[in-house]
């Protein structure tokens, strides 16, 4: 089916066609015999497609009258239209295709198409601390949640990949994200090898980069507060036997930061467990 399109490249077509692409149908009386690729993008975007489109070779092409990444008509984009399109003409995701996108390439361009790096920020002013939390959501809401379910499924068993399904209120209701930081930065180093040979997306990709531009964003509003990355392990459940430990060594003198090290814990995940005990009257 894919004539003489490498393994990389085929992962990058199925990725852009889940994601940002889109498939010309064929209409009656029309002089095209074959269907085409076809996909728009800002100005913003425009070193990405042509990063994609010099990953594709002759495949694709940019018109930049239109903004767009096409493709002339060709018979592969005919048998894929039956694969990705229902009988009511929307886009589907094709279980039989999905054992093709094994590649961290497919992972990638799914992601810079329709994902988001999005960073939400707790400020302490007991500590002048500012903690961090970053998050991967990857926006395919037109595809129901069965669909989601077998994509989210795959990206597990091939990329070891936990995303979770999240509520949205347009399309069919359903977004893939990371639940946690661990998780976070397990997805940017499995795309990285291929993330960073394209540096205009590095504000979603490059965690080193959008650090960076956190930092500068948050001194020009609390210049005197540390930025810190939340760590997972610091809203990790305590099981009890952690608890009455905990309680045992405090009583017994111990410093936070010597609990912290016995438990195995971060230093803050104490401190807020045990001002959490406290309220509770457990201390």
């Amino acid at each position: 089916m894919f004539n003489n399109l490498t393994v990389i490249q085929i992962n990058v077509l199925l990725a852009s066609i889940i994601g940002d692409g889109e498939l010309t149908k064929l209409y009656k009386g029309s002089r095209r015999k074959n269907s085409s690729y076809r996909e728009h993008f800002g100005d913003r975007q425009r070193e990405y497609r042509e990063w994609k489109a010099q990953l594709m070779n002759d495949l694709f092409y940019i018109t930049h009258k239109s903004n767009s990444l096409r493709s002339a008509s060709n018979p592969l984009f005919t048998n894929l239209l039956g694969l990705f399109y229902n009988n009511d003409g929307n886009k589907s995701i094709p279980a039989t295709l999905l054992p093709y996108c094994n590649l961290s390439h497919f992972l990638a361009v799914l992601y810079m198409d329709d994902g988001s790096l999005s960073i939400t920020a707790k400020v302490n002013h007991n500590n002048n601390k500012i903690y961090i939390t970053p998050h991967i959501y990857l926006y395919l809401q037109n595809y129901p949640s069965l669909e989601l379910t077998l994509l989210k499924n795959h990206i597990k068993k091939y990329f070891q990949i936990d995303l979770k399904l999240a509520s949205r209120k347009d399309g069919h209701g359903f977004i893939l994200r990371t639940t946690s930081v661990n998780e976070t930065f397990s997805f940017l180093n499995k795309i990285r090898n291929v993330s960073d040979s394209c540096p205009s997306m590095f504000y979603k990709t490059n965690w080193n980069y959008r650090l960076q531009q956190e930092s500068e964003k948050w001194k020009l509003k609390l210049p005197d507060y540390k930025l810190v990355v939340s760590s997972s392990d610091r809203w990790k459940n305590y099981s009890s036997y952690e608890i009455k430990r905990l309680v045992v060594l405090k009583k017994e003198g111990h410093l936070d930061k010597e609990i912290a090290n016995l438990l195995g814990r971060s230093y803050w995940s104490v401190v807020y467990k045990l001002r959490e005990l406290r309220k509770l009257q457990l201390l």
